[in-house]
């Protein structure tokens, strides 16, 4: 029996990374316009949380998500 396990990745990919960031900030933004009643806001927010998305898959299709030929692999 192998004790040594695959690692799945973790998310550690700039795919992974730009994709949370922009979600973050959309998250962010989207309850603070939530609070402050700016409907035009809270959906414009809703939106570029669907962009991150989006970027985050496209960026791992192009090989920048975990195991991709563009990521460095993680040294830990």
């Amino acid at each position: 029996m192998s004790t040594e396990t695959a690692e799945p990745g973790h998310g550690h990919s700039p795919a992974a990374w730009t994709s949370v960031t922009i979600m973050l900030i959309a998250f962010s933004i989207g309850t603070v316009a939530f609070f402050f009643d700016v409907q035009w806001l809270v959906w414009a927010s809703a939106g570029l949380l669907v962009v991150g998305l989006i970027v985050g898959w496209l960026l791992a299709r192009a090989g920048y998500g975990v195991g991709g030929a563009k990521s460095a692999p993680s040294t830990h």
